[in-house]
Order: C-alpha cells, then structure tokens, then sequence
C-alpha cells in the first residue's frame, strides 16, 4: 500500500528525514515512536503534502502511485487521512455540510455520484450509532467550543464517514486522559476494516495498549534505527529511549 525509499526532507533549510525506509501491506497498524525532533511529525507532513517541508531525495509510492506527485486533496481522495496533533477550530462552518462537501468531493474523484442529503443523513446516523456519537455534536461549528477529547473523537468520526486506507494518527494521544483516550482508541477500533491500515505516532506505549500495532519502529536522527513489535514499546516504556540512541551515536 505504501512504500516510502531512502526519503529525505527539510523544513525551513534544515534537513529533518535523513534517508528514511518504510513499507506497510494493506491492513498493517505500525507505530512511529522517537523523541521529539526525530522526524515523526516531519514524515506524516511529507505523506500530505504540508507545503512548508521540502523532499529533496526518495520516493514515495501509496496504492501504485507516485505520491509526491499528487496534491494534498488528491492524497486525501486517494484514501489518506490525518487524525491532527492539535485539531483546529472553523468557525461558522458546520460539521454536517464540512463532512458531506469532503465525502461528495471524494466521491466525484473516484467518479461516482454524490450522495443525496437522504443518503447522507443515512451514512451519518449510522456512523454516529457505530461511534455513540451525539447527533447535537455535529450540528455545531467544526470543532468550536469543543474539549480535546471532543475534537478527537469528532476526527475518529471524519475517519468514519471518508472510510480511508490508510489513517495517520499523529500525537492523537496528545493532551488527553486516560478515559478520553480509550474512547478515541475504542472508536478508531470500531471504524477499522480488514483493508484499512495505520501509522500511529506516539511517545508513549499506553496508546498502543488500546490499539496493537503489527509493527514498532523508533526513529532517531531522521530515520528509522529500530523495528520489533509491540514489546519493543513496552521496552522504552520501561527504559526510555537512551538505550537505543546510544546505540546509533555517531
């Protein structure tokens, strides 16, 4: 599904992804762990296409295609979807018109109609079911007035109604305790489909106690240095990443 080769970035000037490798198959769940500045974040702006970070060598491939080549909203209508940090707020603009222009923009890329507001309203009820989401939620502004718990569990549901192949959760555990964060844990876990696969960007292992990862890499200096399973979390949860770094100390 995505194939990234000795891939580097900078932002700024500044060279962050120093030759980065990763391949993640149709359905895989893989954790990006590292300190900050490692180049987590860097990686899943690159995949979107964030303006602000240059590739200046590598290769990106994501269903067949070269993705470097596509816009941010051809990334997005091919399958891709980003869970933000810091979700931000529109005001003025509702949740309910917000998600049916994304989920009829997607579907005219892929050449099909767009759905009726009967239709929509249909998918809509049954996601919100699926999620035990409020219908009150989304009549209001995106994300305005919302908690941090709230704006998280609203971008699980944009996951739910675009149905994408691959979702990038950066930092969703960011700011969230321990309750907020098994709920947004248990409604990605719901919205999952055999087909779907995930990169999930954390510091910490309590995130993937809620989500199992098939793969833990650790990136350090820009690119990955380690790869294991999940009791490779456990490990620099217990131990830090000291041990691994000093490993790969020039």
């Amino acid at each position: 599904m995505l194939e990234i080769t000795n891939l580097h970035a900078s932002v700024g000037g500044k060279e962050i992804l120093k030759g980065l490798n990763l391949r993640i198959g149709e359905g895989e769940i893989h954790a990006l762990m590292g300190r900050n500045g490692a180049g987590k974040s860097t990686l899943s702006a690159v995949l979107t296409g964030n303006p602000a970070y240059t590739v200046t060598e590598g290769s990106i491939t994501f269903n067949g295609k070269d993705m470097l080549s596509l816009t941010p909203d051809q990334r997005a209508n091919e399958g891709l979807f980003l869970s933000f940090q810091y979700p931000v707020e529109i005001p003025g603009v509702s949740m309910v018109n917000f998600l049916k222009a994304a989920v009829n923009a997607k579907r005219q890329y892929q050449g099909l109609e767009p759905l009726s507001a009967t239709e929509f309203l249909r998918l809509k009820r049954e996601k919100e079911k699926l999620l035990e989401i409020t219908a009150g939620m989304q009549n209001r502004s995106v994300n305005e007035g919302f908690s941090g718990g709230e704006k998280k569990k609203n971008e699980v549901f944009q996951m739910a109604m675009l149905q994408p192949s691959l979702a990038i959760l950066d930092e969703t555990d960011s700011g969230l305790d321990v309750d907020a964060l098994r709920i947004v844990a248990d409604g990605f876990n719901k919205i999952r489909t055999p087909q779907m696969s995930a990169i999930i960007i954390t510091h910490y292992e309590r995130m993937l106690d809620y989500i199992r990862p098939d793969f833990v890499h650790v990136l350090y200096g820009g690119t990955i240095v380690e790869t294991g399973d999940a009791t490779l979390a456990k490990q620099i949860d217990e131990r830090g990443f000291d041990w691994i770094e000093d490993k790969y100390k020039a």
